[in-house]
């Protein structure tokens, strides 16, 4: 029998740590290769983890909601792998003296962190002191400024402030208030405050009072990463948008010639979206300031064309995974991608490097019934499309005979941009540009 080491895998560049959210299996339990043992939750997206062995799991050496770093063996699967008992035997004696270790010094940072409540916690350089992309996430969603988070003493390694840590400073934090309402008289109605941040006045809620009959839900992780990251959008960018009109009707025409034979070739159905995201990407070529991102006062020009698709996923909640060098696929290239990404999406399958570089978004709200809408920035991009629902209406037909009213398939682009660094001229000219795209459609286009 020999001994794997199950490890977290590097999950994307800006991606440096993971919560364990479940375990799949038991200790005991057998494993296939490829086969998920735990599902992990980052700042951005939640996956499983697959074995890449066959065996049996032995040791799971992370509890749930216990923070992983990249790289860190998280279990130990005993394989059917011959191996000499001299070198299997130190590495299991290895984890053990590890977790016994790792046991102790959990004990001896508890004691510390007893102390240090009753004192006044030093303040560390935000400079010299590392925080991770999550804490630094729940940090932003609970007001906490960087000040505050400083002066937090940590458990994990070299003194870094862990998510546990984070937590529980939040909980202790927010008791308080809470005592001192319940002691304090209501004499009057709760005021609007205004707070500044960066230089701009904002208004802060009043806080809202449920009665006995109400029903409170709690905000999943990931709903309150996208309420933050739409907020976060709305005080960054100025949102404006331009509207157009198109007509689909070559489109409509031509899928419905061509989808069945499209199937049985490519094994893939042909829906909407792959066309319309070629327009764009056309469009974006034609437009390259559109690509582009804002770093205080530079501009960066992206080189490559990485579509964002929003996608509804099984809890209702939307993910945007990202279609990489879209201008270089052809059709069924761009069909194959955009159903994989899709499908992933809504069986929790993404990777985070799904869903990282992208560098402008397309959504469809045509797909809830809604003939246009005014989507929010996915930062740090300035542009976004949002697809309106494709209707049959009357509509006037310009022919060289002359002009007839006609029944077509139209639909409504909505063009939200960054007013910042895109002017009206370039975020209309876009969003016509990608309009033209699609009704200069070839009908006798063969895939």
């Amino acid at each position: 029998m020999a001994k794997f080491e199950l490890k977290l895998p590097k999950m994307g560049e800006s991606v440096a740590e993971a919560t364990i959210t479940s375990w799949l299996k038991n200790v005991g339990d057998t494993i296939e290769a490829d086969e998920a043992v735990l599902e992990i939750a980052t700042d951005k997206v939640d996956s499983e983890v697959p074995s890449e062995v066959e065996g049996v799991l032995v040791e799971m050496l992370f509890n749930v909601d216990d923070v992983v770093q990249v790289g860190q063996t998280i279990a130990i699967i005993e394989t059917d792998a011959k191996a000499s008992v001299d070198t299997s035997a130190p590495k299991a004696e290895a984890v053990k003296q590890e977790a016994v270790a790792e046991s102790a010094s959990v004990a001896q940072v508890a004691q510390t962190v007893e102390a240090a409540k009753t004192s006044v916690a030093t303040v560390v350089s935000s400079e010299d002191r590392f925080y991770s992309p999550l804490v630094r996430n729940i940090a932003k969603q609970e007001g906490i400024t960087q000040a505050e988070l400083d002066t937090l003493p940590g458990t994990g390694k070299e003194g870094r402030v862990t998510k546990n840590d984070i937590l529980a400073y939040i909980d202790n934090r927010s008791s308080k208030p809470a005592q001192q309402q319940v002691a304090a008289p209501k004499t009057e109605a709760p005021k609007v405050a205004t707070v500044q941040s960066n230089g701009a006045e904002q208004t802060k809620a009043a806080p809202v009072v449920a009665s006995g009959d109400d029903e409170i839900i709690e905000m999943s992780r990931m709903g309150k990463l996208i309420a933050h990251h739409m907020v976060e959008s709305v005080q960054t960018s100025a949102h404006v948008q331009s509207f157009i009109e198109a007509d689909v009707t070559k489109i409509w025409n031509w899928r419905n010639k061509v989808k069945d034979e499209f199937l049985k070739r490519e094994g893939e159905n042909l829906t909407f979206t792959p066309i319309f995201m070629e327009a764009v990407a056309k469009a974006i070529k034609q437009f390259p300031m559109m690509n582009i991102s804002v770093q205080g006062d530079s501009i960066i020009k992206k080189k490559h064309i990485n579509l964002g698709m929003a996608a509804a996923l099984a809890d209702g909640n939307l993910i945007v995974p990202v279609i990489k060098d879209a201008d270089q696929l052809n059709l069924v290239g761009m069909t194959k991608k955009v159903n994989d990404l899709a499908n992933r999406a809504r069986l929790n399958q993404l990777k985070p490097d799904d869903i990282q570089g992208g560098t402008y978004t397309v959504t469809n709200v045509g797909t809830f019934g809604s003939i246009m809408g005014t989507p929010i920035i996915n930062q740090p991009q300035v542009g976004i499309l949002a697809l309106g629902a494709i209707r049959k209406v009357p509509a006037v037909v310009e022919t060289p005979e002359g002009d007839f009213i006609g029944i077509r398939y139209r639909m409504f682009l909505s063009h939200s941009y960054d007013h910042r660094v895109v002017n009206g001229a370039l975020g209309g000219q876009f969003v016509k540009a990608v309009k033209d795209y699609l009704e200069a459609w070839d009908s006798n286009r063969e895939i």
